[in-house]
């Protein structure tokens, strides 16, 4: 294994407990890496829950879902929202799932999430939704299959890096694992500021401009990493 993959699999646990710490990730939701050796594959945890995750805990899976060492490990139902995704975007290098409880009201109630300040502009100047029900019907609502997550990737777009999944949650794709969760806590964030000025009266988005000018500044490595230190700094030792 290289190093680059070796910093690639302690990132992806880490950020499994930084995002279950921030209140983006509960018991349920998951996060994935692209392998940097090998692009058609991807680094995932085993199926438990986010906070727990360890080095240790942490597999090798190609696009498909399938694993490159058989195992006899419960792995995440939901591998095709990480292999689809992958395969549709080769620029996608990290990709959180979340069932966050200041998403989910957009999710349901089918109103989009738009920037609402400056560090909001991470999501891009819109998120598009993804209804599994306009495609496939009914269903356990869970992406569970090769064609959802064809379906969802396709919803998702080649320049988008969030969408909301109606009435169940949202993605969150990065150009590495820090940035994704940059991305990830600053949905989370901006969901919640844009729900409490809309009860206020009035939300007033960022307009195009200033998000293309925000995001471009924060999505810089210094802003990234600052924040990727501050949650690190929460963290117990292993």
């Amino acid at each position: 294994m290289s190093d680059a993959a070796a910093t690639t699999i302690r990132d992806l646990a880490l950020a499994n407990r930084v995002l279950a710490r921030e209140g983006v990730l509960d018991a349920f939701g998951h996060v994935s890496a692209r392998n940097p050796d090998n692009p058609q594959t991807y680094f995932q945890s085993r199926g438990v829950s986010p906070g727990t995750v360890r080095e240790g805990d942490i597999l090798e899976i190609d696009l498909d879902g399938e694993p490159v060492r058989p195992t006899s490990l419960r792995l995440y139902g939901e591998r095709p929202i990480h292999g689809e995704i992958y395969r549709a975007r080769p620029d996608i290098m990290a990709i959180c799932h979340m069932h966050t409880p200041s998403i989910v009201p957009f999710a349901i109630a089918g109103e989009e999430i738009v920037p609402v300040f400056h560090l909001g502009a991470v999501i891009g100047p819109r998120v598009p939704f993804w209804d599994a029900r306009a495609e496939f019907g009914d269903t356990d609502l869970r992406v569970a299959t090769q064609d959802q997550g064809r379906s969802l990737a396709r919803a998702l777009g080649p320049d988008n890096f969030a969408i909301v999944l109606r009435r169940h949650g949202a993605v969150v794709g990065g150009l590495s694992v820090a940035e994704m969760v940059f991305r990830s806590v600053n949905l989370m964030h901006n969901a919640d500021l844009q729900y409490r000025a809309h009860l206020l009266g009035r939300v007033s988005p960022l307009t195009p401009g200033e998000a293309e000018q925000a995001a471009k500044f924060n999505l810089q490595p210094h802003p990234v990493k600052r924040a990727w230190d501050y949650w690190l700094s929460f963290l117990p030792p292993d």
